[in-house]
């Protein structure tokens, strides 16, 4: 019973690290030429889920067929994961064409490599939901506060045990009176 106890405290250890990490890489770029992105909107499904995390990684040369993360002039600059369908010059510059794999029409805009953040490396599905609640404030605190409390108080609580247990293990030196 003590093993099943301890496999699921540090298994609760471990994804509250996971977690924090998780939440970490989505709000910075701490690793250079990757980024971790959320899905937002059901474009890609069913090869890319909403809500699902994508790792997208610089590319210098993209391919018909890549799944691509890019800044969309038309809605304020907001990242968006579509297919690269087609690819061609224009005006002496390679663009490239690019369809949500669930909408009918490619979308109106041609990109140049300069609008793409980086090619789909893979995705995870359901867990945006999750790093998205924790990084609105009450998902923090329920998420990574509360349970980083729980973690330290046990810990504290194991080594006021382990200090008192010592402490009484000492046998007191004998006192002489004189």
């Amino acid at each position: 019973m003590k093993t099943a106890m301890n496999i699921l405290y540090y298994g609760f250890i471990f994804a509250v690290c996971i977690l924090g990490a998780l939440l970490l890489l989505v709000q910075t770029n701490v690793l250079t030429g990757y980024e971790l992105r959320i899905v937002q909107s059901g474009s890609m499904e069913p090869a890319i889920a909403t809500g699902a995390i994508v790792l997208v990684q610089t590319q210098s040369e993209y391919e018909v067929n890549d799944v691509v993360t890019y800044r969309d002039a038309a809605s304020s600059g907001i990242p968006t994961t579509h297919r690269i369908i087609e690819q061609g010059l224009q005006q002496g510059e390679l663009v490239y064409t690019t369809k949500g794999d669930a909408n009918e029409a490619a979308d109106p805009q041609a990109l140049s490599s300069e609008d793409i953040i980086g090619k789909v490396q893979f995705s995870v599905p359901y867990l945006g939901f999750v790093l998205d609640f924790a990084r609105q404030p009450l998902g923090f605190i329920l998420l990574i506060v509360l349970p980083g409390l729980l973690i330290a108080f046990e810990e504290v609580s194991n080594l006021w045990k382990e200090f008192r247990g010592r402490k009484s293990d000492v046998e007191p030196e004998p006192t002489t009176t004189i």
